[in-house]
């Protein structure tokens, strides 16, 4: 049971809608249309700072260096994107189940296989959001400057809507959500297709930053040989972030329609083909426009020879090429600059729909608590949902919302993910193989192999390039992350197992049955209360009763002796002396004497309690009822019944509170 009083309920219903029947689950399904929107965000708004992340990481060899090796570092990206596409429509025919890449690595190479992906891909949902919505907070800021020096309590007050769209249902937040989506799509390729256009016409002008000068960075004056590889390694591993959301897909099959896995395969090609022109076509564009971007900016762009000092702004690369490929037509740089900030906000939507449903699966596997694998009012994950938003709030707060910053964290746990799942993809091929036997599926099963092999190495390969050049600038923090995590789910499986092996019936002759039964009734004032815990104790027919009070006050204690004797209750009242007005130890030594005495006996100890209606009143009220319950629950062989006495105040209360552990309840002794 929970305690939500009528008011909150009132809210609750506003927020997140009325409660949905469990059969009504199918309800809920996404048809490719909302799917897209819905899985594919996270993936799709990548285009909105992978060109950044590229041109940022050549910009710290100087201009010419980003402007030659752009589009090279950029075809690298298309490359693994595509191969990584066709692995997992690979995943989502074999796998259709939601498990993904967890399910895949867990049955292929082991259930310790199954946790690595499971805390990478855990590790890589949180930074998703954290990223997605920090960079949506810089679009916004640069659409509307008043916005800057706000980013944190912005992105905060971002995290918690979505969460709460989201504990409305995932097809709820999928129509939400669609329409921007698709407006970024349109608005995104327009303006590419338009670019192109122009500078097939020599119309295309230039950015404003083209005409300063981009100087390396103190050290990268003359790069050659491995300084000069290795930089170009860490602009590839940096523009694969473009990649992070493939896997989304994957884990929410079970959330399509029917037929899933077609469907699910079909939404992962549209979502590939969308994010590589995107791709592709900001990096090109970029770079006929001469867009200069720099760690540095103030210290590293020049006009004239002079730095531009701190007051420079430096836009995102979409931001300046939206003004260069709109020219005077200003309100098409702002529409790019609104859908891109929601775009990003949303990005974080796809980590909302993977993170609780992996958490449930996990969960159901006895990796993670149970109460993950609950689904809320509107069928969604809530406890997910929560967990989920509440670590992202985290990371936004310790790192203020800065991208630079957080992207260097990012993007490990996601090719940790797709490397181990391609490797039992592998696996599950040649599993498959080796029993059948019809020629035409053998050929199919052959070409799918090359596939995942394919992908394994380009996923390794790039795994290993993002491990050699992020591990010192913040990559070790992920896998920190991963490897607490992976303990953290081994010791709550041990401990699930442990409880289940001892609560077993190993022994059907053992006999559970107590010898007798000595029942004890918690007395402090003789009224209602205790006469009811009295008569349901006396209901029961213990083989012992008797009623036991703490003497705290000296003179209470005589009152409560005189109104026992002289209203004649028919059972024995014992005194336990308290020289240090404590009330809990006493009973609970008390308590503890009885059982070393007799084993075998069961004590249940009868605890009259009241029930107030309004949570003002519980701090009028002392909270030792629940203080005794605590401590008596850890004695082996007692067991506590509480019996309630409800005020006038708590009429009408059974009905308004709800959904909450009854610890949270009003449990006092009364006085």
């Amino acid at each position: 049971m929970s305690v939500v009083p009528r008011s909150g309920q009132v809210v609750k219903r506003i927020l997140l809608g009325r409660a949905m029947r469990s059969d009504r689950l199918g309800e809920t399904l996404l048809p490719k249309r909302l799917a897209l929107p819905v899985f594919a965000s996270d993936a799709l708004s990548s285009n909105a700072y992978a060109p950044d992340e590229i041109l940022l990481t050549l910009g710290m060899a100087g201009g010419a260096f980003m402007a030659t090796n752009s589009l090279g570092v950029t075809a690298g990206v298309v490359v693994v994107m595509l191969v990584v596409v066709a692995s997992y429509r690979q995943n989502v025919r074999a796998y259709p189940s939601g498990g993904g890449d967890y399910e895949v690595a867990t049955v292929n190479l082991g259930p310790r296989a199954g946790l690595t992906v499971a805390s990478a891909l855990l590790v890589d949902y949180v930074l998703t959001v954290a990223v997605s919505i920090s960079s949506g907070v810089q679009y916004a800021a640069t659409a509307l400057p008043s916005l800057r020096g706000q980013e944190v309590p912005l992105a905060v007050a971002l995290v918690v809507l979505l969460m709460a769209m989201n504990l409305r249902g995932i097809r709820e937040s999928g129509k939400a959500f669609a329409v921007p989506v698709y407006a970024f799509m349109v608005s995104v390729i327009g303006m590419g297709i338009y670019g192109l256009v122009q500078l097939a016409t020599g119309r295309l002008g230039t950015a404003e930053s083209a005409a300063l000068e981009l100087l390396p960075e103190p050290g990268m004056e003359q790069l050659a040989g491995i300084a000069m590889v290795f930089l170009l390694l860490r602009a590839f591993s940096s523009g694969c972030a473009a990649l992070t959301g493939v896997e989304a897909i994957s884990n929410g099959v079970p959330a399509f329609q029917k037929p899933k896995s077609k469907n699910a395969a079909t939404t992962l090609l549209l979502m590939g083909v969308l994010s590589v022109t995107m791709l592709s076509l900001n990096v090109f564009l970029a770079g006929k426009a001469g867009i200069k971007f720099a760690h540095h900016p103030g210290e590293q762009l020049l006009r004239d020879g002079v730095p531009v000092g701190d007051s420079y702004i430096q836009d995102p690369v979409l931001g300046q090429l939206a003004r260069v490929v709109f020219g005077g037509f200003g309100a098409g740089a702002v529409v790019i600059s609104v859908v891109t900030g929601f775009i990003l906000v949303l990005a974080a939507n796809t980590a909302f729909n993977g993170f609780p449903v992996l958490g449930s699966i996990l969960a159901k596997d006895g990796f993670l608590p149970r109460q993950l694998h609950t689904r809320g009012d509107r069928l969604a994950f809530s406890n997910g949902i929560m967990i989920l938003a509440a670590a992202a709030i985290g990371l936004i707060v310790a790192y203020e919302a800065k991208v630079t910053e957080l992207i260097n964290l990012y993007i490990v746990g996601v090719f940790v993910s797709f490397t181990v799942s391609q490797i039992g993809m592998v696996r599950h091929w040649n599993r498959h193989l080796a029993v059948e036997q019809d020629p035409r599926v053998r050929r199919q099963m052959r070409s799918s192999r090359v596939i995942n092999i394919v992908g394994a190495a380009m996923s390794g390969l790039v795994l290993m390039v993002v491990l050699l050049t992020k591990f010192n600038l913040g990559a070790k923090w992920a896998l920190l992350g991963m490897a607490i995590l992976f303990a953290m789910m081994l010791g709550i499986n041990r401990h699930y197992r442990a409880v289940s092996q001892e609560l077993s019936l190993r022994d059907e002759g053992e006999s559970i049955l107590p010898s007798r039964v000595h029942a004890i009734v918690l007395v402090a004032t003789l009224h209602k209360p205790a006469m009811r815990a009295i008569a349901y104790a006396r209901a029961t027919r213990p083989s012992v009763l008797e009623a036991i009070t703490v003497e705290v006050d000296p003179e209470r204690t005589a009152e409560l002796r005189r109104a026992w004797i002289e209203r004649e209750v028919p059972i024995t009242l014992k005194i336990i002396a308290s020289p240090y007005r404590e009330i809990t130890r006493p009973v609970v030594d008390y308590v503890t004497s009885l059982r070393s005495g007799n084993p075998r006996d069961v004590v249940i100890v009868y605890v009259p309690e009241y029930v107030v209606g309004h949570w003002y009143e519980q701090l009028l009220h002392n909270q030792s009822a629940l203080r005794l319950r605590v401590r008596l629950h850890f004695i082996p062989g007692v067991m506590v019944a509480s019996v309630p006495w409800q005020l006038r105040s708590s009429e009408g209360q059974d009905t308004e509170w709800y959904d909450r552990p009854m610890t949270g309840r009003a449990g006092n002794i009364v006085p």
